[in-house]
């Protein structure tokens, strides 16, 4: 049976696909540019062209004997994923996992809809976030950010193996799955980490939340997601700061810590001179 992930090359589809992988399952990943992604897969990854956000134009190449599909819900996503959803059982997908877009929209309600076997995954923030860190850290050693608040940070990496996990094991259909790492850090904790990883002071500076949504909004993010985003930071709620055990009980093993996310990628953050040595 082969498995097609959409959004393969992005924070946790390329997760999903190595998890396959790693599990001897026959994997398609679909993504834009096949040619800039074969270095990122192993050979024995089938690439085909395309995006799930243009579920029209996704052919034979794409779903052809894919019996089990995984979703990452992105932005552009809401209007036409139950297109994707629709085609997907169309061409005998029979069972899929999505990650939710942060709450129960079209395309997470026509998953649970479509007649097929699914299981939702809700995680919280996460740790891939603090890459957008990189420029200040490497250049100032200084991180702005408006609020220190706990949040209950997931490794990627977990999203990624829990998908393949309800992809091939029974006993997950019709399970929505709230997902957290092992601690509830502040940003200033997070920090803490991340100078002991590199060997340097970092600097919390506050900014005000009017300052956050602009600099989201020079990025390109339209003002109505970065008030969003920004006020997600403001108050997390509950499910954001308080830690699960769902990784574990998923995968039989201790969801990953964000020192171990930080000892993966602490290399992004030196800056050029501590790099060069």
């Amino acid at each position: 049976m082969t498995t097609l992930v959409t959004g393969a090359t992005g924070n946790t589809g390329r997760h999903v696909v190595a998890e396959l992988v790693r599990r001897g399952e026959r994997v398609r990943a679909l993504t834009r540019n096949p040619a800039a992604a074969a270095g990122t897969f192993p050979a024995e990854v089938e690439l085909v062209a395309g995006t799930h956000t243009l579920p029209e134009k996704l052919d034979a190449a794409a779903l052809d004997g894919v019996s089990r599909l995984h979703i990452t819900v992105t932005a552009g996503l809401a209007e036409v994923g139950p297109e994707l959803v629709r085609r997907a059982v169309d061409a005998g997908v029979r069972r899929m996992t999505v990650v939710w877009g942060g709450s129960v929209g079209p395309v997470e309600q026509a998953v649970g809809d479509s007649g097929v076997e699914w299981t939702r995954l809700e995680p919280q923030e996460f740790m891939s976030n603090t890459l957008t860190w990189i420029d200040s850290i490497r250049t100032e050693g200084v991180v702005r950010e408006p609020y220190d608040f706990p949040s209950a940070l997931v490794h990627e990496a977990d999203i990624g193996e829990a998908a393949a996990i309800a992809l091939l094991d029974d006993g997950h259909a019709g399970h929505a799955y709230n997902i957290t790492g092992p601690e509830a850090l502040t940003t200033r904790e997070r920090l803490a980490i991340l100078s002991r990883a590199i060997h340097r002071d970092i600097s919390f500076v506050p900014i005000t939340h009017e300052q956050a949504v602009d600099r989201l909004v020079a990025t390109g993010v339209s003002r109505a997601d970065a008030e969003y985003v920004i006020g997600w930071y403001a108050d997390p709620g509950d499910a954001g700061k308080t830690v699960v055990d769902t990784v574990e009980r998923v995968t039989g093993r201790p969801a990953r810590t964000f020192a171990q996310w930080v000892a993966e990628h602490a290399e992004r953050f030196r800056a050029p001179s501590m790099t060069a040595r």
